[in-house]
């Protein structure tokens, strides 16, 4: 399950590239920063606000005792911009692959409001969220993945290693082997003289894939599939409405503009198809619809979201209810990977084990018929 985990997790989840500082920066290296730098840099920035000190001398305090270059010259150039007069959130605008839309909108409402430490507090709790997504996302399916890679290279390893011993021994009852036996034969003889032209192959294919990847049809295609297929569906739904929900709570709850809400979560979501939803969100609250009336709409969000929006919207308590949705889903999302990573297990272990067993039935058959035969 190829889950945008961190753009199922922040775009929360999602690692974007931040591209070094233009000025004095010559000369350094260039790489990803994202969610485990932001949240480093949030939680040292929150405790220097919470203890008194100024913007200006926690943004020198962090930039002079960074070690990593390129984290560094983001902090000297946030400091820059601010000790020139910028506040804080336009100075992070300048950095998008690492401060996403909605963490420059939050900042700047608790800029505009003097709750600066709170809006940070909560975005460390919203990207502990996401990490904690990450982990698990990536923790229900590297078992599984494990599981195949080992099984793949046992399976290669018998083929190439070991069948090749019996070929010369089987050639006198060939006409009596079982089909898996001949089947797996020709495999091994296949993987052995003509693995060159395979690696070919499987890099032309590796190649093809990419380059298919790379076409908008495709990722769209990709998208609309995660949102129809039963049983991936719940997930990616649940993935997309938690991470949304919440921001959106967060970003009312701060005074953040709804149509700029809407805006920053169209980055947040990885998905074309629920990027679209947003997007036609939007569109309906700028033109003055209720946000109630376009989630109903929606042929993927369920009916309890849409009666909970719509009382929410009734009683001018929207962002408590899509706080409240948002936790509601986290906790039902995390239920159900730990339930798909327990099945995948046993399911990954009797798939193994059927393969293995397939080939050394495949070897001891034609063994048994030979001892028949020499008597």
């Amino acid at each position: 399950m190829a889950i945008e985990l961190h753009q199922a997790s922040a775009s929360s989840t999602r690692v974007e590239s931040v591209a070094p500082p233009q000025a004095g920066l010559q000369g350094l290296r260039w790489r990803q920063l994202g969610l485990t730098e932001r949240l480093l840099f949030t939680e040292r920035l929150l405790l220097l606000q919470e203890t008194g000190v100024s913007l200006h001398e926690g943004l020198r305090e962090l930039s002079e005792q960074e070690h990593d270059p390129d984290m560094a010259a983001v902090l000297q150039r946030l400091l820059s911009d601010v000790l020139e007069g910028q506040p804080l959130s336009q100075a992070m605008a300048q950095h998008p692959g690492f401060f996403p839309a909605t963490y420059v909108a939050l900042v700047a409402a608790g800029e505009r409001g003097g709750f600066l430490p709170q809006v940070l507090r909560q975005l460390l709790d919203l990207d502990e969220k996401s990490e904690r997504l990450r982990s698990l996302l990536t923790s229900a399916l590297s078992y599984p993945a494990f599981l195949t890679l080992f099984s793949t290279g046992t399976i290669i390893f018998v083929l190439v290693g070991v069948f090749p011993k019996f070929a010369a021994l089987f050639e006198q009852i060939h006409d009596q082997l079982p089909w898996s036996t001949r089947f797996l034969m020709q495999l091994s003889e296949l993987l052995r003289h003509h693995w060159p032209w395979l690696l070919v192959g499987a890099a032309t294919l590796g190649l093809l894939a990419v380059l298919l990847w790379r076409q908008e049809d495709t990722r769209l295609r990709i998208d609309r599939f995660k949102l129809s297929f039963p049983g991936l569906r719940q997930i990616y739904v649940q993935v997309y409405l938690s991470q949304t929900l919440r921001v959106l709570g967060m970003s009312l709850s701060h005074g953040v503009p709804l149509v700029e809400a809407l805006k920053a979560c169209q980055d947040l979501v990885g998905n074309r198809v629920f990027r679209g939803f947003l997007l036609d969100l939007r569109q309906q609250v700028t033109e003055g619809s209720g946000l109630a009336q376009g989630f109903e709409r929606s042929s993927f969000v369920p009916p309890m979201v849409q009666q909970m929006i719509h009382t929410g919207e009734r009683t001018g308590s929207l962002a408590t209810v899509m706080t409240r949705i948002a936790e509601h889903y986290e906790r039902e999302l995390a239920k159900r990977l730990a339930l798909v990573s327990r099945l995948a297990e046993p399911v990954m272990l009797l798939v193994m084990g059927a393969l293995i067993g397939l080939i050394v039935a495949s070897l001891i058959l034609p063994i048994f018929k030979l001892s028949r035969a020499i008597r």
